[in-house]
């Protein structure tokens, strides 16, 4: 077995010939091997978009009311150990490593993706680690993902896009199917969105999950400088504002703290603890604004309802002259969308390539922006990110802004370029 972590991923990688394969068959085999049991209240979160964003708050918030919470996150920005937290430290190489040779013992002749191995190790890990509550952020999809081999006590959709197409379905509907495979039956489903696909309350119905809707059981009114929150325990008043940037994080603050409502006989959270939560939370590469000038912005936004989000964002923000998008993304995606959405607060694009058998090409990126409608000569190409992030810090002045978006590998690269550290 390899005594490393960086051997262990690099292993992880020749196990399957694809590296996603949904389904549960494989990941139920070795999860029963290694007879992984929890003892505290889990929660499951699955969505296109918010669901990192409503993990880390909800993990904050029940961190700060002294509550030993396990999260599991993907993927990384910089380093594996990211995904894997405990207490709000990220997982040492030496328990990854550990945890990784369960998994193998484990495994037997069983083929697993390096997601699927990823995912029971962390299992292994927090099995040992004597936890209050556990958070877990579904990979891709719901209902054939690795994490859904847990039965959560409490089951949340934050807001369904279009994304992942091939996988999912091209249809709301589809997609809605799809993530509600991890509701259980009997137990409460949490949903951030107010417009509910019918095929996640067919679900729901079916299985006899009672739904916790946002604008329904629980809803927020934006204060500007505050905010306020209803839910099923009663009402939060004078909220502060999430260290999350962006209008669109209040629903995702009010979808952990429905979450919270529903967990309160076993969970219980003061009010100063869900406060200190909200203001000390940190997700890295979610509307993270750097310090310094030009301001420059990080955001993994990768389809069009993360872009209409993000697009917005920076329309709050402070006046800045001029604004130069550092752009890249991965072939399957849907790059029309994602730059009609943000291209009305751009001046001017800077691209570049993204490696690996999905990245897509400058030329191709290029190709695809200009049948989204921008002029070829508001687009300057590149081979990597580092270069495109150089070329546009030269051509901003301390006034104009940079925001680099596309992927999650659009923003690694960045960070990995001297953009900042990935701490906010």
């Amino acid at each position: 077995m390899p005594d490393t972590l960086q051997g262990w991923l690099a292993y992880l990688e020749t196990l399957h010939p694809s590296a996603i394969a949904l389904g549960l068959e494989r990941v139920q085999q070795v999860h029963a091997r290694l007879g992984i049991v929890f003892h505290c209240p889990v929660v499951t979160v699955a969505g296109t978009n918010g669901k990192g964003s409503t993990c880390a708050m909800l993990a904050s918030i029940l961190g700060c009311a002294g509550f030993r919470t396990g999260l599991y996150t993907s993927p990384h920005l910089l380093r594996y150990n990211e995904r894997v937290q405990v207490g709000g430290a990220a997982a040492t190489d030496d328990a990854l490593v550990a945890s990784f040779a369960a998994v193998e013992r484990a495994r037997g002749d069983t083929p697993l993706t390096y997601f699927e191995f990823g995912t029971l190790a962390a299992f292994v890990l927090f099995a040992q680690s004597r936890l209050d509550a556990l958070v877990l952020e579904v990979g891709l999809g719901g209902r054939l993902d690795a994490v859904n081999v847990i039965d959560a006590d409490v089951a949340v959709l934050t807001r369904i896009g279009i994304d992942h197409v091939d996988y999912l379905g091209a249809t709301r509907e589809a997609i809605g199917f799809e993530k509600s495979g991890i509701f259980r039956a009997g137990r409460t489903a949490v949903v951030g969105e107010r417009d509910v696909p019918a095929s996640v309350t067919a679900r729901a119905a079916d299985l006899g999950v009672p739904l916790v809707r946002l604008g329904h059981e629980y809803d927020y009114t934006d204060e500007r400088t505050q905010w306020r929150y209803r839910g099923p325990a009663g009402s939060r008043y004078g909220l502060p504002v999430p260290a999350l940037r962006g209008a669109f994080q209040l629903a995702n603050a009010a979808t952990a703290l429905a979450v919270l409502d529903v967990l309160r006989d076993r969970l219980p959270v003061a009010s100063g603890a869900v406060r200190d939560g909200l203001v000390r939370v940190e997700w890295p590469g979610r509307f993270q604004v750097l310090p310094g000038r030009p301001a420059i912005v990080l955001d993994v936004a990768h389809n069009p309802q993360a872009a209409q989000a993000l697009a917005a964002t920076l329309g709050d923000m402070g006046f800045h002259p001029r604004t130069y998008a550092v752009f890249a993304a991965l072939a399957d995606k849907d790059v029309e969308g994602v730059v009609r959405a943000v291209a009305p607060r751009v001046d001017r694009w800077y691209i570049a390539a993204l490696p690996g058998p999905r990245g897509m090409t400058a030329q191709r990126l290029r190709e695809r922006m200009q049948q989204a409608g921008v002029a070829a000569d508001a687009i300057d190409a590149s081979d990597d990110i580092g270069r495109a992030l150089a070329k546009a810090r030269d051509a901003a002045t301390e006034a104009d802004r940079i925001v680099v978006f596309g992927s999650f590998i659009t923003v690694a690269a960045a960070f990995a370029a001297g953009a900042a550290s990935p701490s906010p």
